[in-house]
């Protein structure tokens, strides 16, 4: 304990009251001796980098809380099945800057609910980093990050019943072999019937 405190800049005291309120792990015991490692070192300088980004305690807590009822990386991303989106790996603090002040238990639990975010040891796995860098680009224009989830859950749903849509579509009409293929061709077409009905919202605003 003596050698971990040291190693993260805290007194054994602090660090003593992070293992009473649940922010880092128990050690690993071999009889009377208690076996610190590199992820508790890193658990305390995540807990550093966020109480100097104006977080509390209390908002550490929930949010460790949160991460740890989240799914892991596998649960989220699925072994093995095919994606055109590259997952992004942060830290908590690399999180809490992307989204300043918006990374609130709440909007995490929101996050971890739509399989946004997911676990993978220490480290935060976001799925897509074009999606990380909307949402983000969004909130630094004013939009709050609450709302950002919000609408992403609905679009979720369409874009469920528009794949659906294609998928049966090039099921009926083409080779099983081919569907991987094709799939271009049916994003090209929601892209542009997104961009035609903008213009029509933007143009029948009053």
């Amino acid at each position: 304990m003596d050698e971990l405190a040291a190693a993260a800049g805290i007194t054994v005291r602090t660090l003593r009251f992070y293992r009473e309120r649940g922010l880092i792990a128990p050690p690993r015991r071999e009889g009377r001796i208690a076996w610190y490692d590199d992820h508790h070192l890193a658990k305390l300088r995540t807990i550093a980098a966020l109480l100097e980004r104006g977080h509390t305690l209390n908002g550490i807590a929930d949010l460790n809380t949160a991460f740890e009822s989240g799914k892991d990386v596998s649960e989220v991303l699925g072994l093995g099945e095919p994606t055109e989106e590259e997952p992004v790996r942060l830290t908590p603090q690399e999180l809490a800057d992307y989204f300043a002040g918006e990374v609130t238990p709440e909007n995490l639990l929101a996050a971890l609910d739509l399989g946004y975010l997911a676990t993978d040891g220490d480290t935060i796995v976001h799925i897509s980093r074009r999606l990380l860098d909307v949402s983000a680009a969004l909130v630094k224009e004013g939009v709050p990050l609450s709302a950002v989830l919000e609408a992403g859950r609905a679009v979720r749903e369409h874009a469920d019943a528009l794949a659906a849509l294609f998928t049966d579509l090039l099921r009926e009409h083409a080779e099983e072999k081919d569907i991987q293929r094709l799939r271009p061709l049916a994003k090209s077409v929601v892209e542009a019937e997104l961009s035609m009905a903008m213009d029509r919202r933007m143009r029948d605003r009053p």
